[in-house]
């Protein structure tokens, strides 16, 4: 299974867009790995690249809702910090077993849908807002 990266997802913020497309490809590779019996190896790197990712683009976005004023900052930072918490405990489930195909159904399953329903939804609302401030 692969994750497409769709012109419906694009926020029109291309720092945004970018790092989002970077998720996908991270994804993607971590299927690909899987579906060649790499999953194991892949399954760390993915883990230490979503750890860095949460933080550089929730950052991101963050700035600049701050910056824009954006109303509904609070609820989308807390979005933000639910995901974070949710990439903690799947490193910790993962650091406690070795079977990582348990392990990329879950990244699956939280990415992937949390993924394409907070740009959908929470981004696009962002970028409708930035787009007004311009």
């Amino acid at each position: 299974m692969t994750i497409v990266w769709k012109d419906n997802l694009a926020t029109g913020i291309n720092e945004i867009d970018s790092q989002h497309k970077e998720l996908f490809d991270r994804i993607n590779k971590l299927f690909q790995a899987c579906h060649s019996g790499r999953g194991t190896q892949e399954v760390m790197n993915v883990m230490s690249f979503l750890e860095n990712y949460v933080i550089e683009h929730f950052s991101c976005e963050e700035k600049l809702q701050l910056k824009s004023n954006f109303p509904n900052y609070t609820a989308h930072k807390k979005q933000h910090e639910d995901f974070k918490a949710e990439i903690s405990k799947l490193k910790q489930q993962l650091e406690a077993s070795a079977d990582s195909t348990t392990f990329v159904i879950k990244i699956n399953n939280l990415i992937v849908n949390w993924l394409l329903n907070h740009i959908k939804k929470s981004d696009k609302e962002l970028s409708q807002h930035l787009k007004e401030k311009v």
